[in-house]
């Protein structure tokens, strides 16, 4: 025996718009959870099915002291649906319009892109171009080290690097001449300290006349020397 299908949310629409249709008449909510099972949509949906027909406009609510009447109209859903009718006939008429224009569009500009040996040729040779300036592109990457901005920048971090080295070696001096000082009978591991520190007896200050600043030094070198000078 096979199971009995239930209704679909519009047919249980409009099972209830007949209530409506057919009486004439305003009702309450618990009136029409009543009456829904008579034409075969159960009570718990009734309140849900309403609820659409009345955002749809097709049913009309009004608090009426403390109840909640509910009612439509045949001559009102008649209006309501001609409302919408006409809505989408109008946004049918623009669509209409749109899309007569977009063709149009399209047909003009398809009118000197027609597929021809000349235009496949064209198009061969900008491909070739875009290939070419690519290439040229990344040429330009590769030589920015020669780049007087670049170069005038490596300059600047090279003297504002041997500043840095200078004032900490000047640290250090002060630092040494201050254990010498307060710890005169530790000399002996203090000097055994420094030399595992890298505190040798060549540790100086650095010449800034030794590193090539002029503008035809060699990239390379320069960035070489910023990289020992920032270690």
């Amino acid at each position: 025996m096979s199971k009995k299908r239930g209704l679909s949310l519009e047919e249980k629409r409009e099972k209830m718009l007949q209530i409506f249709y057919e009486s004439q008449d305003f009702f309450l909510l618990k009136e029409l959870e009543k009456m829904g099972p008579k034409r075969g949509v159960i009570s718990q949906s009734v309140k849900d099915v309403i609820q659409s027909l009345v955002d749809d406009d097709l049913v009309a609510k009004d608090k009426i002291g403390i109840s909640i009447y509910f009612w439509s109209l045949p001559s009102c859903a008649g209006n309501q649906l001609r409302s919408i009718r006409q809505k989408l006939e109008s946004d049918l008429q623009g669509c209409n319009k749109k899309l007569a224009e977009l063709i149009d569009q399209c047909d003009a500009l398809k009118k000197g892109r027609e597929e021809t040996e000349e235009r496949t040729e064209a198009l061969a040779q900008l491909k070739e171009i875009e290939k070419k300036h690519k290439e040229l592109k990344d040429e330009m990457v590769q030589f920015a080290d020669n780049d007087p901005a670049t170069l005038e920048a490596m300059r600047t971090a090279i003297e504002v690097a041997h500043q840095s080295a200078n004032r900490w070696t000047d640290n250090i001096f002060t630092l040494r001449q201050w254990c010498s000082n307060n710890f005169p009978q530790a000399k002996e591991q203090l000097e055994h300290l420094y030399t595992e520190v890298g505190i040798t007896e060549d540790f100086d200050y650095i010449e800034l006349s030794s590193f090539p600043l002029s503008s035809s030094h060699d990239p390379d070198t320069s960035k070489q020397l910023l990289v020992e000078d920032e270690a």
